[in-house]
């Protein structure tokens, strides 16, 4: 039986952050050198520019965690979307390189929030046959914003705007902001965050709404889960009991950002240019990259229930190191510039099919229903704040220590990737939230875990 009309609606319009949180994370990469020259900057206030918004990440995570928890993601996340509204209207019309900063910093919130709460929406409302496939659209809406960034700064570009084109380039996100905030009164709360606060009627009605094959069934069992739990509205996600998640939520974060994805991404022209292209070539090779980017997601989403999520990360960290290697060589050899744009599409192909696919559907699966929000957002801040770190040093240690650096530092990182999910991952396909949550965690006493290979 596949997904019906009202599970689709729901899935999608939480999904719609993620296109944002795509779309606000890379736009920058076409307006940097615009603002660098507007504002005289240096490489660190360069760096501080892009890292901005990932610091509003780091604590939009974590206060995303608690006020989904306690309100509910549906309603967290209309918060969120006013937040895309205020961030790319305000930056578009920054009067000076503070205010921009400061705008950015707002966007940076809404970005770490969606990323919380939109996979816990999805996956709270997912049957475990399609969770995957359907969390999976959260990544693919990232990517498909990034795309869609790339191919917007391209366009407005081509208008020859003058002075006002870098404002119009981040300007744009307005509309789809909007268009997240008026579909969000249409979908309905988590059936099992209305179980936790023992709205009964509510959770059997929204369990039967999106098509649950025996939401009796499922109901008795998340009502179970949560009296095996024995915890309170305001369970601390920092618990003993909690330790193994809480690894697998910060370390599959971790690495996503130690893998070099989002420096790659934020300064693709300045990678490019540092090879020789020009700025008008440099997007046009961000926009093939975007494109791998969302095709390779796609058939990362289509294999993810059937091959599994373990499997995928250890291809991928595979592909990845090759890849990241090579890039270093071109660098420090100073030849073959050419396969430069192979490399990173080669890359980014590696990267979506696994770490992309995968990262927001395993973080939103290992938790307990209770703390599940909490606990993305712990993986999620863990994400961001490597993400920013790497955003703040990549220009400084690429201008100083050479362009190599960075990637043999990324390509390193992968190798070890490869062996800590090959040594401690276990695999969650094909599981209940409610049967991942008795395999994962036992409230009652300290446990051994079993982790297969």
């Amino acid at each position: 039986m596949r997904p019906n009309f009202h599970l689709m609606k729901a899935t999608l319009t939480g999904a719609l952050g993620g296109l944002l949180f795509g779309f606000d994370t890379v736009v920058i990469s076409g307006i940097l050198d615009a603002v660098v020259r507007l504002y005289h900057l240096s490489d660190y206030g360069k760096g501080w520019t892009v890292a901005i918004a990932l610091m509003g990440t780091v604590v939009g995570c974590f206060g995303a965690g608690a006020a989904g928890q306690k309100f509910g993601s549906r309603e967290t996340l209309r918060l969120t979307a006013i937040l895309y509204i205020i961030s790319a209207l305000g930056s578009a019309l920054a009067w000076n390189w503070p205010a921009l900063m400061v705008f950015r910093f707002a966007g940076g919130l809404g970005i770490g929030a969606s990323s919380v709460l939109g996979p816990v929406y999805i996956a709270e409302l997912s049957p475990a046959k399609w969770r995957g496939r359907l969390v999976g659209t959260f990544q693919f809406n990232v990517v498909f914003g990034i795309l869609a960034a790339y191919t917007s700064n391209y366009l407005i570009r081509l208008l020859h705007l003058g002075a006002i084109e870098w404002r119009v380039q981040i300007g744009v996100a307005v509309l789809p902001a909007f268009g997240f905030l008026v579909l969000l009164f249409g979908i309905p709360r988590s059936p099992r965050w209305s179980a936790s606060r023992n709205r009964i009627d509510e959770a059997l009605a929204v369990l039967k709404l999106m098509g649950e094959p025996d939401p009796q069934a499922e109901l008795a069992d998340i009502r179970a889960a949560l009296a095996e739990e024995h915890v309170t509205a305001h369970e601390p996600v920092f618990r003993w009991k909690y330790r193994y998640p809480l690894f697998l939520a910060i370390t599959v974060g971790a690495f996503n950002q130690l893998a070099g994805i989002n420096a790659i991404l934020y300064y693709l022209n300045d990678i490019f240019s540092a090879a020789g292209f020009s700025q008008l070539s440099g997007d046009q090779q961000a926009m093939a990259i975007g494109v791998t980017n969302l095709l390779f997601t796609m058939l990362g989403m289509s294999v993810i229930d059937k091959i599994g999520r373990k499997t995928l990360l250890l291809f991928g960290a595979a592909g990845t190191a090759g890849c990241l290697g090579g890039v270093a060589w071109i660098f420090a050899s100073n030849t073959h510039q050419a396969l430069l744009v192979w490399l990173l599409v080669t890359y980014i192909a590696f990267f979506a099919v696994s770490q992309g696919a995968v990262i927001w559907v395993y973080i939103g699966e290992v938790f307990p229903n209770q703390v599940r929000s909490k606990g993305q957002g712990v993986g999620n801040a863990s994400h961001w704040t490597l993400n920013t770190i790497i955003a703040l040093a990549f220009p400084v240690v690429a201008s100083t220590m050479g362009r190599s650096v960075p990637f043999v530092f990324f390509a390193c990182m992968t190798v070890l990737q490869f062996l800590v999910v090959l040594l401690i991952y276990p695999e969650t396909k094909g599981q209940s939230l409610e049967e991942l949550q008795r395999r994962l965690v036992r409230a009652d006493r300290i446990r051994q875990v079993e982790m297969p290979l």
